[in-house]
């Protein structure tokens, strides 16, 4: 899709130039100054005049009228340069590219050096706009008749430039590989529970395996049952769709050793159980896998960059319905680690089957773990729809998945997690843990529960229950699926320092 050329961008025939455009002084000068030189002035005159606009993220089309050969000129502004960050320029290019795709454009071209300064390079503007590109013109097919309209897509970027232009092919090839598992994840959440069960999802990772010659296992319920998979078993119990233990391997090493896992939670839909959910609750439960697509976005990733490291993957896939044979509250169950679970809240499954997920991450060989689950409302009523939940058990390995959120542009903010926490998830008369305290600290309760398996591993919880789906359009997307923390933990897997 990309290619990348150092010849003059203004100096041959194009069906349509992006352009950044900084707020400064004097406007046209430098990179752009030949372009002007064609109009005769022109181009600064309606920056003056206001009808070009360096304003962050605002479009002015311009047509040539025949004064160049470029059809159309696509400025997009930046704002002030000394307040343009990575994110800014992400956004920007989203913008940039929406606007293209509305104007059924086949081709763009890009004269990224208009958009580099000190705070950005010609890098991570490379790796800025393929990001963005795919990003931004992301569509959901979904079900509805289709027109006879053909739809038009753009299929060829070309990237004019004075960097060296394999350094930047190599930023332009790792952005696309974010925004593509992304929107994989996207996608994945967008499908409708009854199109995307767990043996779809399944499906989905063995076609995940053959392109990128991952390692696969998948466990059926006979398998989970030998194991003493109870936990897991348990929220699946309800249902007629069998349960999945999806395995991914990528082998970046020589040996197996400092091993990421990435477990994911993926309960296709959540009924509640018998605490069932209420009606207006219940509507949007197909977005209860989005851990799972969020760990199978990142493995695409990483097939796609082949980082150096060792990285397994564990998804335990089922819904959780309610029948004559659905656990109930009361019962008491008897996890993949030996330690028995008192369960007050049907509701509260997803940290049941993450718990069988986590142990059997370990028994795969994972040295540090992160879990990723749209796992309670709690979390949002504690910080937005805008901000992921996280809680640890190891500072130093936090830090990483910190650092790898801000790069990513995925916000993320971490939770107390205190002894008294794992005193409340312990507090059963009966069992080891209870699976519900209350509901104070909803959202801490939720991620404790889950530390109880990872034990002495580094450990860190995500919950992205706001931050899963979006209810309008944005920069970067549509309304729905997000996609959110394949980034992070793509760039956390290819960064991934393990712990002296």
């Amino acid at each position: 899709m990309y290619q990348v050329t150092n010849k003059n961008p203004f100096e041959s025939v194009q069906e349509c130039m992006l352009i950044g455009l900084f707020d400064k002084p004097e406007k046209f000068s430098g990179v752009l100054q030949p372009l002007d030189d064609s109009f005769q002035g022109g181009l600064t005159e309606l920056v003056k005049s206001g009808d070009i606009s360096a304003k962050l993220k605002k479009v002015s089309v311009v047509h040539s009228l025949g004064k160049t050969d470029i059809k159309r000129n696509l400025f997009i502004g930046l704002g002030k340069e000394k307040n343009i960050t990575f994110d800014h320029v992400r956004e920007a290019f989203g913008v940039a590219f929406k606007k293209a795709k509305s104007l059924k454009l086949h081709s763009m071209s890009i004269a990224l050096d208009t958009f580099v300064n000190e705070k950005i390079t010609a890098l991570d503007v490379a790796h800025a706009l393929s990001e963005a590109s795919i990003l931004a013109t992301y569509e959901f097919a979904g079900y509805k008749k289709k027109s006879n309209e053909p739809e038009v897509d753009i299929t060829q970027v070309e990237v004019f430039t004075n960097s060296e232009q394999e350094a930047i092919k190599a930023a332009l090839l790792v952005g696309d590989a974010h925004g593509k598992g992304t929107n994989l994840a996207r996608t994945l959440v967008n499908t409708p529970s009854n199109l995307l069960t767990a043996t779809h999802l399944a499906e989905y990772a063995g076609r995940l395996a053959s392109l990128h010659d991952f390692e696969l296992e998948i466990l059926e319920k006979a398998d989970m049952e030998k194991l003493g998979m109870g936990a897991f078993l348990a929220v699946n119990q309800g249902s007629v769709e069998p349960p999945k233990m999806i395995v991914l391997k990528y082998q970046g090493r020589e040996e197996w050793k400092d091993v990421l896992g990435l477990v994911g939670k993926g309960v296709t839909f959540d009924t509640g159980g018998y605490s069932l959910k209420p009606k207006d609750g219940i509507v949007g439960m197909k977005m209860d896998m989005g851990g799972a697509a969020a760990v199978l976005g990142a493995m695409d990733v990483i097939g796609r960059l082949k980082p150096e490291q060792n990285v397994v993957a564990v998804i335990p896939a089922t819904d959780n319905m309610v029948s004559a044979e659905a656990f109930k509250p009361d019962d008491v169950i008897t996890s993949l680690s030996g330690k028995t679970i008192e369960v007050l809240n049907t509701d509260a499954e997803g940290r049941l089957v993450l718990a069988d997920a986590v142990t059997y991450a370990k028994q795969h060989g994972a040295n540090y773990l992160v879990d990723v689950a749209t796992l309670t409302g709690g979390v949002i009523i504690a910080l937005g729809l805008d901000k992921t939940g996280a809680l640890t058990n190891n500072e130093a390995f936090f830090e990483e998945v910190l650092q790898a959120s801000y790069e990513a542009g995925e916000f993320i903010w971490r939770l107390p997690y205190t002894e008294k926490d794992k005193e409340r998830v312990r507090g059963s008369k009966i069992a080891d843990l209870n699976n519900s305290p209350g509901r104070e600290g909803h959202a801490i309760m939720g991620g404790a529960f889950i530390g109880e398996f990872a034990e002495e591993t580094p450990w860190v919880h995500l919950d992205i229950a706001g931050t899963a789906s979006i209810s309008k359009d944005h920069e970067l997307g549509p309304a729905g699926a997000t996609g959110v923390m394949v980034r992070t933990l793509a760039l956390l897997a290819e960064r991934f320092e393990p712990i002296q």
